[in-house]
């Protein structure tokens, strides 16, 4: 994020470092899932792209490593195929991850099953060591991963690619014919899948990241809420990188620091409104995690289901402390 409004911008800075001074816990009640097991103040994990940090992201192999980490909910990234099917994928082109070359949707689903998606995969504990090379593992179909995942288990659908309406209503026809749509909250960067996702009316989307970044800033900004309406999901990184540009007469001034977001003051907000799911994103470690907890988010959105749930555990056994922190909002 850039800003690069002059004395606005100042306000910005000066928002966020009052913010992050505050007390790390809220008084405001957690709204746990109802999927939750861990204790009632510890946020669900929530395992990204399957567990992109411990198997081949969005695969077979991925999602059934977070069931045996005891994630609370799979997080999955859906793109089209050339013949209709969703499938699990995320980035633009197959080369980044797989032994194949092009977008997704030049491929059938049959012949994305065939394509390895862990090619480029490192074994955590060894760099450079690639073991998916030697045992291939295909790009599976959102049909083939719902089948795996416990139907008591929610599950994150992230929509990539566009046009939306062609995805939504090829997602629709999965969900449909699975009975699927309980289980199911759809998310996008795109707010095209918002209102595509609109002519389904049993469908349970995330508000847009737009929203969510207006509301969290405004808190900042102005110390102002807009509360969202009730029943809204929301999710965003718990810190986020901001580049700050003042504009002088000679020149330019740049400096970059780590706003916090998700803050006591901005998660007040949200609960203003009844039955809000948070989630805070990028919660990779202990500290995060407890200052999530702390803000008694509902869950945290982790790339290693593995090492997380170890967090969790020891987590449980102690008393979570949230003694307020000195310092600044810089990391």
């Amino acid at each position: 994020m850039t800003l690069m409004h002059g004395m606005r911008t100042s306000v910005l800075v000066v928002a966020v470092s009052l913010l992050a001074g505050l007390p790390a816990c809220t008084t405001s009640p957690a709204v746990a899932p109802t999927h939750a097991s861990s204790g009632a103040t510890l946020p669900a994990l929530i395992a990204h792209r399957g567990g992109t940090a411990d198997y081949p992201e969005n695969t077979l192999p991925a999602i059934e490593g977070a069931l045996a980490h005891r994630a609370d909910v799979i997080w999955l990234t859906v793109q089209l195929s050339r013949d209709g099917v969703p499938v699990l994928y995320r980035p633009k082109d197959l080369s980044a991850l797989t032994d194949a070359s092009g977008p997704v949707a030049d491929r059938t689903a049959a012949e994305l099953a065939r394509v390895n998606a862990g090619w480029q995969f490192e074994a955590p504990q060894a760099p450079g060591v690639k073991p998916y090379r030697a045992k291939p593992v295909g790009i599976p179909t959102l049909e083939d991963a719902l089948r795996l995942i416990p139907r008591n288990l929610p599950v994150v659908l992230d929509m990539k690619a566009l046009p939306a309406a062609p995805q939504a209503d090829a997602v629709a026809r999965v969900l449909d014919a699975l009975n699927a749509w309980p289980r199911v909250t759809i998310y996008s960067t795109e707010a095209d899948y918002q209102s595509a996702f609109a002519r389904y009316p049993q469908a349970r989307v995330f508000e847009s990241r737009d929203a969510t970044r207006q509301r969290l800033f405004g808190v900042a900004l102005t110390g102002q809420c807009d509360a969202p309406r009730a029943g809204t999901r929301a999710g965003f990184e718990l810190g986020r990188k901001v580049e700050l540009i003042e504009r002088f007469t000679l020149g330019e001034g740049r400096s970059t620091f780590t706003a916090r977001t998700w803050t006591p003051a901005s998660v007040q907000c949200f609960r203003r409104a009844a039955d809000t799911w948070l989630i805070a994103f990028a919660v990779n470690d202990e500290a995060t995690y407890r200052e999530a907890a702390c803000l008694r988010m509902d869950a945290v959105l982790v790339d290693s289901p593995e090492t997380m749930s170890r967090v969790r555990a020891k987590l449980q056994s102690t008393s979570l402390d949230c003694t307020p922190q000195t310092g600044d909002d810089m990391r």
